[in-house]
């Protein structure tokens, strides 16, 4: 497995654009983006669980229901979330797609991004289409994946290549994320392609087990989004055998999807709104690995580390409260914590209780850009990581601010 150049059209069949239609103020930067296969795939997606749901999942999941997909459109810049037209304007989203690649709007996966509440206008998406259909390349994934950007610094545009059934496949993916993330079975927004042969039911599972591990670990600020979606579709232009579940090349190809998964989360995370540091919570020694997901997801979420990490402060004791309050079985008196960084490794609680540690080492290690927060509790065999990013006085800026 090596990761390539090409992101969602690294995988055969696949093309992609983004363009400015004007839904977004900034006109520098695209507002619409597409990805298109020129045969139909299967599909697959996860969704947000939060009962307030963005009318574009609404009429995904309608469309995706016989597991087939052909193209995904997406706007930025307005979310068609909370409004009475919204799956009326999701629809007609599809429907001008579909006119312009000659599929039928059934065949399209729809999103959006950005502002709750707002109308979303349909007519700047329906004049851009042709414009947006004429700028599908094979070299267009940065585009798309600038095109789906709200408040992100960085696109976030991955390939991977792998063989699978003696054949050589690919996974690309964009993702777009970073405020208002804690998933719960999705994500922000992903969109993934692949060109190996696989049903929708399995494609399904396969992607259901890369999000438990990857989208489902990340937290910047606590916030389940209304519009989170992970979205799949599968070529089958590789030629493999169509991959079955419980074969190695399932195992394959999941541990493919996983990885890619994850290197998005971290980007994910590491964008957070605002954000100077990755934070990586990594619990070992757990008796179960729900008890593991509970407490590196504790860790993770807990605004005073974050506010600690954004300080290089080694306040370890707020990990451990972190992890009293997880919900996760353990006995407190056993938890070691240890910091490491490309600055170097240290350890800072023993047994439950502080140990003598050099405090500059500390301080030169919490300043990197990457931390890892090291959680042992001696409990049994589980582990888990989760993913998160420090709170910084930018993050209160750019949500005091967003919508005006």
């Amino acid at each position: 497995m090596k990761y390539v150049e090409g992101g969602v059209t690294a995988a055969e069949g696949f093309t992609a654009s983004g363009v400015y239609c004007g839904i977004r103020k900034n006109k520098s930067k695209p507002d619409l983006a597409m990805i298109c296969s020129r045969v139909m795939c299967s599909a697959a997606a996860v969704y947000t669980q939060n009962l307030v749901k963005g009318a574009p999942l609404v009429v995904t999941e309608k469309n995706i229901a016989d597991g087939k997909a052909r193209a995904v459109i997406c706007n930025s810049g307005n979310a068609n979330t909370c409004n009475a037209d919204g799956e009326e304007k999701a629809w007609l989203m599809c429907e001008a797609a579909a006119k312009e690649l000659g599929c039928a709007p059934q065949d399209v996966v729809v999103a959006s991004t950005g502002v709750i509440g707002q109308i979303l206008p349909i007519e700047p998406i329906r004049q851009a289409m042709p414009a947006l259909v004429k700028a599908l390349s094979p070299a267009g994934s940065a585009d798309a994946a600038r095109a789906i950007m709200t408040t992100d610094t960085q696109a976030k545009n991955l390939a991977v290549e792998f063989t699978v059934g003696g054949k050589k496949a690919h996974i690309g993916g964009i993702a777009k994320g970073s405020g208002m993330i804690h998933p719960n079975m999705a994500t922000m927004l992903c969109f993934l392609t692949t060109d190996a042969a696989v049903s929708p039911q399995v494609l399904s599972a396969a992607l259901h087990e890369a999000v438990n591990v990857s989208f489902n670990m990340v937290s910047v600020d606590g916030d389940t989004s209304t519009n989170d979606m992970t979205a799949i579709l599968a070529s089958g232009l590789a030629g493999n055998e169509p991959i079955e579940q419980g074969t190695e090349a399932y195992r394959v190809f999941t541990q493919a999807l996983t990885d890619i998964a994850v290197r998005l989360a971290r980007m994910v995370a590491k964008d957070g709104e605002g954000a100077t540091r990755l934070l990586v919570c990594r619990v070992t020694g757990a008796k179960s690995h729900e008890d593991a997901v509970l407490a590196s997801k504790s860790v993770i979420c807990s605004s005073l580390v974050k506010a600690a990490m954004f300080g290089a402060d080694a306040n370890w004791g707020r990990i451990l409260c972190a992890v009293g309050y997880s919900g996760a079985r353990t006995d407190i008196h056993a938890v070691d914590v240890a910091f490491r960084s490309k600055a170097g490794y240290i350890p800072v609680c023993k047994d439950g209780a502080g140990i003598p540690f050099d405090e500059e080492l500390a301080k030169r290690i919490l300043l990197q850009d990457e931390i890892d927060m090291e959680v042992t509790l001696h409990d049994g065999g589980a582990e888990a990581t989760a993913f998160g990013c420090d709170l910084t006085y930018e993050y209160v800026k750019i949500n005091g601010e967003y919508r005006t």
